[in-house]
C-alpha cells in the first residue's frame, strides 16, 4: 500500500501553539485522529481570526472543507504543545489548499508530528452552492 506523502510549501503564512488536552488521548495513550482533525481545525480557525475572518465569512463568502488529510510522523502526547505552521498551495477561482506542519520540542529535539491538507472551497450557504472566493480573500491568501 502506498503512504500518503505530503509536500509542504514554502511559504508560511500563519504560526500557532495549541497545547494537548487530556481529552486528546485515545486508548493508546496518544493523540487520536479525532483529536489531530480538531487541531488542525482550530489552526485554521485561529489562522483565519487573525484576519478577522471566520469559515462562515470570509469577505462575504463562506467556508467549506472538500477534502484532508493527515500524514502521521510521530506519536504526540499530553503535556506536548504543538506548533502548527500554517502554509498556502494551490489558489483556484473557487478552492484552495492549506498545508499545515505540526511539531513539538521535547528536550531540545524538535519533533515532526504530522503533515496535513485541506482542500478548501468558497460556499454559498444561502444558494447552496459553490461560489467564487472573494479577490479581498485571494489577496490575504497571497500575503
Amino acid at each position: 500500500m502506498a503512504r500518503l506523502k505530503l509536500l509542504i510549501p514554502l511559504n508560511i503564512i500563519f504560526s500557532t501553539s495549541i497545547p494537548i488536552r487530556i481529552t486528546d488521548l485515545n486508548y493508546g495513550n496518544h493523540v487520536g485522529n479525532d483529536a489531530m482533525v480538531s487541531i488542525v481545525h482550530e489552526a485554521r480557525v485561529q489562522w483565519l481570526a487573525s484576519a478577522k475572518y471566520t469559515e462562515l465569512d470570509v469577505a462575504g463568502a463562506a467556508l467549506i472543507i472538500g477534502d484532508l488529510s493527515v500524514e502521521y510522523k510521530a506519536e504526540s502526547f499530553y503535556g506536548d504543545i504543538l506548533s502548527v505552521n500554517i502554509y498556502t498551495g494551490e489558489i483556484k477561482n473557487t478552492s484552495f489548499e492549506i498545508y499545515y506542519e505540526i511539531t513539538t520540542t521535547r528536550g531540545d529535539k524538535n519533533i515532526l508530528i504530522a503533515k496535513a491538507k485541506t482542500g478548501m472551497i468558497c460556499y454559498n450557504y444561502k444558494n447552496k452552492k459553490v461560489s467564487v472566493l472573494p479577490e479581498e480573500f485571494i489577496a490575504f491568501l497571497n500575503t
